[in-house]
């Protein structure tokens, strides 16, 4: 049987904070403990506030592109300035909404700046630079002080083409093997699989967001009871090449 369970937080994720140990007092508080197998699955932003990837917007001073695209439709210049900063391609663009290719290869709305849940309405939070990396960083801290061996995978909300609304998606993603061939295995009459690949990271995240909610307040969720297959891959795994990007 598989379950969703989530972990809520009480504390606000400040800059500097270890997340690692706010979660494992977070985990024993709803009555859990990590165990071996179990996916923790973290949402992007209370990472990227511990690791202080927050930018005042009062500190941008916005270049004339950003300025000229912000005047089409009266956006903001200096978020304007932030996403063009954080995207290493503008992949497609209406007026100030921008959907821009991430240096870690992820493609994301606004390349994932975002103004939700601040303290401060100045205040946006970046992804964190490596997702992966943190992911790992994370698993490694979360095993050393629990003592299972756990998956991580560092969640965001994403749009996707020719569906409304949005799902979870695996930013950064450790200790599994995030996308799974079947290419060669048998169906359940006995056929072989001839192409089938199955985004694992990107399921667990979906069925965590269950938990999670746009709203703040459960910065993770256990997933437990997925068989999971070993590697070492990463979220960047999951990345379909730039030339094979229809949407490119």
């Amino acid at each position: 049987m598989i379950r969703v369970v989530p972990i809520p937080l009480r504390a606000r994720i400040r800059p500097g904070d270890d997340l690692a140990a706010l979660l494992v007092g977070a985990i024993a508080d709803a009555g859990e403990a990590l165990v071996d197998g179990d996916a923790l699955v973290v949402a992007q932003k209370p990472v990227s506030k511990a690791e202080g990837r927050i930018v005042d917007l009062r500190d941008v001073e916005p270049s004339p592109e950003a300025r000229a695209i912000a005047a089409e439709d009266g956006g903001d210049p200096r978020l304007v300035e932030v996403i063009l900063g954080e995207s290493a391609e503008v992949v497609r663009r209406r007026g100030s909404f921008i959907v821009g290719r991430t240096p870690a290869g992820h493609v994301l709305g606004s390349s994932g700046v975002d103004r939700s849940n601040q303290d401060d309405p100045d205040h946006v939070t970046l992804l964190p630079v490596d997702p992966d990396a943190s992911a790992r960083a994370l698993r490694d801290a979360l095993r050393a002080v629990m003592g299972a061996d756990v998956a991580v995978v560092i969640s965001d909300s994403i749009g996707r083409p020719f569906r409304r609304g949005t799902v979870g998606v695996a930013l950064g993603a450790a200790g599994f093997a995030t996308v799974v061939e079947h290419a060669g295995r048998l169906d359940d009459v006995g056929r072989p699989f001839h192409s089938t690949q199955v985004h694992v990271a990107d399921q667990l995240a979906s069925a965590a967001e269950l938990a999670l909610g746009p709203a703040g307040g459960v910065p993770a969720a256990i997933v437990r009871g997925v068989g999971l297959e070993a590697g070492a891959e990463g979220a960047a795994g999951g990345l379909i090449d730039r030339d094979r990007d229809l949407f490119a």
